[in-house]
C-alpha cells in the first residue's frame, strides 16, 4: 500500500509515456528543421534550393518579420499569401482581387509586403495577393523574374539577374 503523499503508479506510467512523446514529438522536429534547413545552400552569390520530399522547391524566407516557408510557383504572375499569414503580419488590404488559380478563380485582396529570402533576397512594399483558402505561401514571377535561375540535378540554381 502507498502512502498518502506517494503518487499512485498508473499515474507515474502515464507521466513516464507523456515525457517519452514529448522527446520522441521533439526530436523528429528537430530532425524536419535540420533537414528543411538543409535544402537550401548560399555560395559566392548563388542559392541552391534543393527539391523538397514533396517535389517542390521551398524557399524560407519572411512576410513582414513573420517566418514563412514560400513555395516557388514559376506558374505564378503574382506572390500569394493565405490570408491567416497576412493577418499575422499585418497586411493591410488595398482592394478586393479575383485571381486565377488552379482551383479555379478565387476571391482576396492585394496588399503591399516586405518580402525577404534566405541567401539575401528581398523587396520592400511587393504587391501580393492574399487568398483566404490558399494552402501554403507561393513565391510567384514577380520576384522570381528579378533573378535568374536554372534547374538541375533536383536543384534550383538561382543567382541575381544580369543586368
Amino acid at each position: 500500500m502507498s502512502s498518502p503523499a506517494e503518487l499512485p503508479s498508473h499515474f507515474k506510467l502515464v507521466t513516464l509515456w507523456l515525457l517519452l512523446l514529448l522527446a520522441v514529438f521533439l526530436g523528429f522536429k528537430a530532425w524536419e528543421h535540420q533537414q528543411q534547413q538543409s535544402r537550401i545552400s548560399v555560395n559566392a552569390g548563388e542559392i541552391r534550393l534543393q527539391r523538397g520530399p514533396d517535389g517542390h522547391f521551398h524557399w524560407p524566407g519572411r512576410v513582414n518579420g513573420v517566418a514563412v516557408d514560400f513555395l516557388v510557383d514559376t506558374g505564378a504572375t503574382r506572390s500569394a499569401l493565405p490570408q491567416a499569414l497576412a493577418e499575422r503580419a499585418g497586411l493591410v488590404s488595398e482592394g478586393l482581387v479575383a485571381s486565377n488559380t488552379a482551383g479555379g478563380l478565387a476571391q482576396g485582396y492585394k496588399a503591399r509586403a516586405t518580402i525577404t529570402l534566405q541567401g539575401g533576397v528581398s523587396a520592400e512594399r511587393l504587391s501580393v495577393t492574399v487568398l483566404p483558402a490558399l494552402d501554403a505561401p507561393l513565391l510567384g514571377m514577380d520576384m522570381l523574374s528579378k533573378l535568374s535561375f536554372t534547374q538541375e540535378d533536383g536543384q534550383l540554381l538561382i543567382r541575381a539577374a544580369q543586368p
